[in-house]
């Protein structure tokens, strides 16, 4: 007998929250020692089965590189680990003598998560590590097309929770996701936040759910290679980001701005890094290929190794090709060099003056992408303060590989696989998400400052003004019809 999917999707949902809330419950009891050993035991033990989730995602979604998977699944794990364990998260977190205030955290409760086709295992790993590290639970929602290996990491997640301690039930999913399960989910009473990473629509409904959400938009990274670069270090930063999971990272580069000035050794530096110049008819028909309907990402070339893609577009390129590149002009959503590609294919503009790389940037940014991130390679420091400061985003990454610099991999940045966009993106953040993010503060404040409160002066004013306004009329009107009536009694005697 065939079951109805939403309807399962949806029970899943109602039973996944109510096996985690009450789990959840139990495990606010606990202290942070307890919790941190929880959390080390999850991400040693995903961290061990990193190829193999490697290996399961890219056989089940058909997007991506073994090697690089197995890489992100490593910073979800220990990466993400290192960058919390020293955090407090349970009960007082900060008693400050001086200022005589006491900061005490206090978890969401339940969050709902959903997981993207692109990153499923490595952001599953990442979610659960943040959200146990601040004292909740969570119930997945994983991608119809990545949920088998998403499971798999949940439940290496789970079993390694439990028997470090954990209460059964912290770590719940949905086996079945709909559309309508996810909405179940996002919108039950029992779920305080939601953490959604995925396409605008994904995130728009987190957002119009009614419930707290972190939610991210789409990246359209421009990286602009300023005529103070090295060059040589510059492009095989770019290439080797580029190709790094087939462009599956939303903070992956998707256009080149050069300056004219260095053009001609960022052309050449192309190919000595693997990647193929397309022009004239190969051009067209890899932009047919790229987008086949109008201001629309041909979802088949996501994740896909750039010599299929050509292959798609029946263009003959050499077997080693890691990276296509078109030279563009036009930018908009009608011109698929300059939207976000989500594969191994980069649009290449010419800007003849920083002024005009600028420019370039901020309208790719416009096209998709305001508040994520941005790329630049140039020794000029003032210059690269100077740029940062005119783009809207949240993310600048100077002279390293922006795909996994933005994630904290070649960078300082908080390991995260879901990247804040701020006011330019819509977002309530511009941070990369964390284990902080997933806390409530409540704030004990002792009186440090004295305050007189100053006495009436003239009550007698305040009084006449009491009587003056009861009254609704002007006080000399009261005054002549006393006199009248004192009058006219006199006279009446």
């Amino acid at each position: 007998m065939v079951k109805d999917q939403d309807l399962l999707s949806i029970q899943e949902a109602r039973d996944g929250v109510a096996a985690a809330a009450l789990a959840q419950k139990k495990y606010t009891s606990f202290t942070q020692e307890q919790v941190d050993l929880i959390i080390e035991a999850i991400a040693h033990e995903a961290y061990k089965q990193a190829e193999n989730l490697a290996i399961r995602a890219v056989t089940e979604t058909k997007m991506g590189i073994i090697e690089h998977k197995k890489m992100k699944n490593q910073l979800a794990s220990q990466g993400v680990f290192e960058s919390i364990r020293q955090e407090k998260t349970v009960g007082i977190i900060q008693d400050d003598r001086v200022t005589k205030q006491v900061e005490i955290v206090y978890p969401f409760g339940v969050i709902a998560a959903v997981t993207p086709v692109t990153n499923p295992t490595a952001t599953a790993i990442y979610k659960t590590l943040i959200a146990l590290k601040a004292q909740n639970a969570i119930v997945f929602s994983p991608h119809p097309s990545a949920v088998n290996c998403t499971i798999e990491a949940l439940k290496i997640c789970q079993q390694a929770a439990i028997r470090a301690g954990a209460p059964d039930g912290l770590i719940q999913w949905i086996t079945h996701p709909t559309l309508k399960g996810t909405e179940e989910l996002m919108r039950h009473r029992d779920v305080q936040l939601i953490l959604a990473t995925g396409g605008s629509g994904l995130v728009k409904a987190a957002y119009s759910s009614g419930k707290p959400a972190y939610g991210v938009g789409p990246g359209n990274v421009p990286v602009y290679i300023d005529r103070t670069a090295d060059v040589k270090e510059a492009m095989k930063r770019i290439i080797d980001s580029k190709s790094f999971d087939n462009s599956t990272i939303c903070a992956t580069e998707q256009a080149i701005v050069v300056h004219q000035e260095v053009k001609a050794q960022v052309m050449a530096a192309l190919a000595e890094n693997g990647a193929i110049l397309l022009s004239g008819q190969d051009k067209e028909k890899l932009a047919k290929v790229i987008s086949p309907i109008a201001r629309t990402l041909n979802s088949q070339i996501v994740g896909k190794p750039a010599t299929l893609i050509a292959n798609m577009a029946s263009i003959n390129v050499p077997s080693h090709t890691r990276v296509l590149v078109a030279e563009e002009h036009a930018i908009g959503k009608e011109y698929p060099f300059s939207i976000e590609k989500l594969s191994p294919i980069l649009g290449l503009y010419t800007a003849y003056s920083r002024e005009e790389a600028a420019k370039i940037c901020r309208q790719l940014l416009d096209v998709g992408g305001r508040g994520h991130s941005l790329a630049i390679h140039a020794q000029d420091e003032d210059f690269v303060k100077a740029f940062a400061a005119q783009m809207p985003v949240s993310r600048i990454l100077v002279n390293t590989l922006a795909s996994v610099g933005a994630a904290g991999g070649t960078t300082s940045l908080t390991p995260s696989f879901t990247l804040g966009c701020g006011a330019y993106g819509g977002n309530i953040t511009s941070d990369n998400i964390s284990a902080r993010h997933l806390l409530n503060k409540k704030r004990v404040a002792y009186g440090v400052k004295e305050l007189t409160i100053p006495q009436p002066q003239h009550p007698q004013n305040i009084q006449a003004t009491s009587i003056q306004a009861k009254a609704d009329v002007p006080l000399d009107r009261i005054t002549i019809e006393k006199i009248i009536e004192e009058v006219l009694t006199k006279l009446n005697n």
